[in-house]
């Protein structure tokens, strides 16, 4: 560590868990708990749970938890002591100067040369467009409208024809091959040796939100494929959470987002006024992408291709705002197929229009399903309304779906009556259905031994979180076993844990536990035992006999263990047994 324990702490007790992941996700206050649909993987159903009284979160879908620094560790990519010191700053705890360790330099290091490489690289792109070689380039771009001062507010470039042009360039800086590899600016071929990922193609630096290149995109000229392509992921490129253009769409004065399909778009739409444009790398829209977005807006519009796949599109993006509450309309762009093509034959004032006119998720998605049925004919006018009315009903709140069903109903000439006690049927077979999957036992797999194994974890793991829901069972469970006795070693480091905080400060706080763990696995680990909760109430007498059970059978596998490695000291073995054989009168009453 770092930091000392105390500080570390300190700036823990003052970085609430809620708050913090609060400005990343749309937390929903349940019960005793915070849930949201993962921010770690795509999901449907919130599985993402974070407690305040805990300071912990856990995700019962992917396995991820944590503590506030591990969340941003993960979120953020961050090392834990650059968690500590980004906590740190925002709750006014001073930090001691401290030195890095040689990983964290290594890591430090790699990520600033690969800054500076981009940043080079950038510049040297944006150098030869306005060169003899990007002549073809320069003139792709103007032909497409774009102004001398759009291509350098964007920093526009050209990569040359000559298939290693950039790494003779980054080799006369002084830079390594596998320096440039790392940073996803040139490829290696065994019979060809070292060429540029870039060559002969327009160029987009992608800049993050602190206005530093990050990746590069790229359009071939003339006829060769791909036509687009993208930076590899690299230690400071992620595509799935970064997007195009909102380092400047972040300081409009326009309210709301504006998601397009690609760089094009984005940038005609900056230059006409629309300063708000922002696109995804290559990718359909992610869940690090909402989020990302979710910092800076809670208004947002899609103005992808008008063709069946950006329809499709669409349609995706709708369903993941709305698992995050981020509500969008859509812009209709027809006849043309994408804002650039509207501006350039309709004008800014025109978009302007569209933006105003532009509909609700929910509205697009019914019109999308209304052209998917044949109206003159009766049944599948009745699919087309079943349908409408299933796509209503997963509007929670009562106000909001009332005024869908009056507008849907009016514009589709269904019977409002009919149509809300529709929505209402598919709204109560749809209500209190919980993916259960996850309280499933895991398929047996494996030998016995195995499974004996894995069984006598899941009877440690009870146990602890037992201790950790219920306190005053410390004191009567520590004259029983020992940390020795858990034969995991994480869960032996959490009992000493546990049992060292009731002892010091009469309760338990699994937040603390959790900095004394470095690794993810082990955060994974720990979460997981200390976010579960049985969910129903137990009486004293059902729950005495439990704990009794789980306690017997932990003892009773550690001095078998000890037993079987006691050798030949029988005099050892003899003493074992008859330890063994007092568990059975362990009885253990809980009021």
């Amino acid at each position: 560590m770092f930091y000392s324990d105390e500080l570390i702490e300190e700036v823990r007790s003052r970085s609430d868990i809620v708050d913090v992941i609060g400005s990343y996700v749309n937390l929903k206050h349940k019960g005793n708990s915070y849930s949201a649909c993962c921010p770690f993987h795509h999901e449907k159903t919130p599985s993402f749970h974070v407690s305040r009284e805990k300071q912990m979160y856990h995700c019962f879908g992917c396995g991820v938890g944590g503590n506030v620094f591990t969340f941003l560790m993960e979120h953020e990519n961050m090392t834990f002591p650059e968690a500590v010191e980004e906590l740190a700053g925002k709750a006014g705890v001073a930090l001691p100067e401290r030195s890095m360790s040689k990983d964290e330099q290594k890591r430090a290091d790699e990520r600033t040369k690969i800054k500076e490489m981009n940043k080079i690289a950038a510049g040297y792109f944006h150098y030869l467009l306005k060169t003899d070689h990007g002549t073809a380039a320069l003139a792709y771009l103007t032909n497409r409208g774009l102004t001398d001062e759009t291509i350098t507010k964007f920093g526009l470039g050209y990569s040359d024809k000559f298939s290693d042009d950039l790494y003779k360039y980054l080799k006369s800086k002084g830079y390594k091959d596998e320096e440039m590899i790392k940073a996803g600016l040139i490829k290696v071929d065994e019979k060809y040796g070292p060429s540029d990922r870039f060559w002969n193609r327009v160029m987009y630096p992608i800049i993050d939100p602190n206005n530093r290149v990050i990746g590069f995109g790229g359009r071939v000229m003339g006829e060769g494929t791909p036509k687009y392509i993208n930076s590899q992921d690299t230690p400071v490129f992620d595509k799935s959470r970064n997007l195009y253009g909102l380092n400047l769409a972040k300081k409009s004065k326009r309210k709301g987002i504006i998601f397009c399909e690609g760089y094009m778009d984005v940038i005609s739409m900056h230059q006409a006024g629309f300063d708000n444009a922002v696109a995804s790398l290559g990718t359909a829209l992610t869940v690090g992408q909402v989020n990302l977005i979710k910092r800076y807006t809670d208004r947002v519009y899609l103005a992808y291709d008008s063709d069946e796949a950006g329809t499709k599109a669409t349609l995706r993006a709708l369903q993941i705002m709305r698992e995050f509450d981020m509500p969008a309309r859509v812009i209709s762009l027809k006849p043309y197929k994408d804002p650039d093509e509207l501006i350039q034959n309709d004008g800014k004032e025109a978009f302007e229009k569209r933006i105003e006119e532009a509909v609700s998720g929910i509205m697009f998605e019914i019109d999308i399903l209304e052209h998917n049925y044949n109206q003159n004919d009766p049944q599948e006018r009745t699919e087309f309304q079943k349908e409408a009315a299933k796509c209503l009903s997963k509007i929670m709140d009562p106000l909001e779906r009332d005024n869908y069903i009056k507008s849907v109903s009016e514009k589709y000439n269904i019977d409002s009556k009919t149509l809300k006690e529709t929505v209402t049927a598919y709204g109560a077979a749809g209500a209190g259905k919980v993916d259960t999957s996850i309280f499933r036992p895991p398929e047996r797999r494996g030998s016995p031994e195995e499974e004996k194994e894995k069984q006598q974890l899941k009877t440690e793991r009870v146990l602890i979180t037992w201790l950790i829901n219920d306190n005053e069972l410390i004191p009567v469970i520590k004259e029983i076993l020992t940390p020795e006795d858990f034969t995991d070693t994480v869960y032996n480091g959490v009992v000493r844990l546990i049992y060292e905080q009731y002892d010091a400060k009469g309760k338990v706080e699994p937040a603390v536990i959790m900095n004394h763990f470095e690794s993810k696995e082990e955060h994974e680990k720990v979460s997981s035992i200390m976010q579960q909760d049985f969910g129903v109430e137990i009486m004293s007498d059902e729950k005495s006999g439990a704990i009794t059970d789980l306690v017997k059978r932990i003892k009773r596998k550690s001095i078998q263990k000890k037993i079987d490695s006691a050798g030949s000291d029988f005099n050892l073995i003899k003493e074992l047994m008859v330890e063994k054989k007092s568990i059975e009168k362990i009885k253990i009453n809980v009021q």
